[in-house]
């Protein structure tokens, strides 16, 4: 015979239900990794070499890079946001060094310096993507710093500009997708953290000049090489040595350049793909669409794509082209609303922190992996020209997954610790606790 208060279930309480963080942002974290293993495995059958245990090969180090990934986010999530302020300087600065590395001896990765090796190790690292999670952390932190009734105070304005074009300057050398998704990125924060719109104004105009004298410079350059490699090309013939060693120098060098503009003026110009021949310059971008056309709404399934073998970097730039061959345009659907949904779970959370720099990192967070997703998936369709750039922990790779799980650490961690009802004694216990500077109300908040 039991009693009435045994029957009575423990009531569980917000509190209790955030000392693990959101669940929502770990299930979403967990359906990606499950995604990216399947996927991945299907998709890497042009890195498979061999038979038996060295076909999984790929795989087998893809779910170690994710294992890897889950340490760092498994040891953020478990930290209190409020320890993070002392490292943001310091990892500014070593993304810095790290871009600087790589335009001295970085490895070349189709035809432009993106990454270095570290020695003894073999592992490859791309400051162009440590350089998102900076700025989102950059931002966070000179916004929430100089927050002030009616927005933020042009110190804080202008510190963020100056941090961005810094960065921006970097990686433009390396592509100029992820320059622009870096000042997407920017752009998204400032107006999260309350930044006016003329302020955004005087940005966007300080950007532009700063671009112009940037392409100045650039282009003023370009032309003295051009006339140095022409006198060299002009002495080598005469010599008969030399020469072809000097032209593949040149070429390199503008390499990059007659890319942009061919991908830009062939988005711009052409006819649906399904009108042109296929040939080496339209050969990604011709199969990307074959796969999901093969795909259609229901797809083929997991482990049936055809075109993976044909797909160059179907593993990682065009892993969403073979994720809608095999699962379909809903499989498709149902991957980009799981970015989507992070973003707005992220948006729900911001809006109930008591300060601004747990809502500004959280929030920053989302917009960079939602973002990048935006700008692969949009590459993948055709809505952007081709462009390499990574879907967010479901394509190969070490730095980008590594990145992307701190990102959702530090979710996951703003979700944990931050202070996210009205009671009067947590909130200034929160307060207290922050440094001086980083105590400014969070100007989203909403009761």
């Amino acid at each position: 015979m039991t009693t009435d208060t045994e029957n009575i279930k423990p009531v569980v309480t917000d509190d209790e239900k955030t000392k693990r963080g959101d669940s929502s942002i770990w299930g979403i974290y967990i359906a990606l990794i499950l995604v990216s293993i399947v996927e991945c495995f299907s998709a890497s059958s042009q890195e498979i070499s061999g038979s038996g245990l060295a076909m999984y090969t790929p795989i087998l180090k893809h779910v170690l890079m994710l294992f890897g990934g889950f340490i760092l986010l498994f040891f953020i999530q478990r930290t209190d946001y409020k320890k993070f302020t002392p490292w943001i300087a310091l990892f500014a600065l070593i993304t810095l060094v790290s871009m600087v590395i790589v335009l001295t001896v970085g490895d070349y990765i189709n035809g432009a310096k993106r990454s270095f090796t570290l020695p003894g190790l073999g592992f490859s690292v791309q400051p162009a993507e440590m350089a998102k999670f900076s700025i989102v952390t950059l931002i966070a932190w000179f916004t929430a710093r100089n927050q002030m009734v009616k927005g933020v105070t042009n110190k804080g304005v202008a510190l963020c500009a100056i941090m961005v074009l810094v960065y921006c300057a970097f990686i433009f050398m390396q592509g100029l997708t992820n320059t622009l998704l870096l000042m997407g990125i920017s752009f998204s924060m400032m107006l999260i953290g309350g930044v006016q719109w003329k302020k955004i104004g005087v940005v966007v105009l300080f950007y532009a000049i700063a671009g112009g004298l940037f392409f100045y410079i650039k282009s003023e350059n370009d032309n003295k090489e051009e006339q140095y490699h022409a006198q060299m090309v002009a002495i080598n013939t005469d010599t008969g040595e030399g020469t072809r060693e000097v032209i593949a120098e040149k070429e390199e060098k503008k390499g990059r350049d007659a890319t942009w503009i061919v991908r830009i003026k062939r988005f711009l110009n052409s006819d649906s793909l399904v009108y042109q021949e296929m040939n080496s310059k339209n050969s990604q971008e011709m199969y990307s669409r074959i796969a999901q056309a093969h795909g259609g709404i229901t797809g083929v399934g997991p482990g049936n794509s055809r075109e993976c073998s044909r797909l160059p970097l179907a593993f990682s730039d065009y892993i969403y082209s073979i994720i809608i061959e095999e699962l379909g345009l809903i499989g498709g659907i149902v991957v980009l609303i799981l970015y989507l949904f992070l973003l707005a779970r992220a948006g729900m959370i911001a809006k109930k922190c008591s300060r601004a720099f747990p809502a500004l990192l959280i929030m920053g967070m989302a917009v960079m992996i939602t973002l990048q997703a935006l700008f692969h998936m949009g590459i993948n369709t055709g809505f952007f020209p081709v462009s390499g750039q990574p879907l967010p922990l479901i394509s190969m790779g070490g730095t980008s997954i590594f990145i992307m799980s701190m990102a959702f650490g530090v979710m996951l961690s703003v979700s944990r610790f931050a202070v996210l009802s009205n009671k009067t004694k947590e909130i200034n216990a929160e307060k207290n606790e922050l440094p001086a500077g980083l105590q400014a109300p969070n100007p989203m908040k909403i009761d």
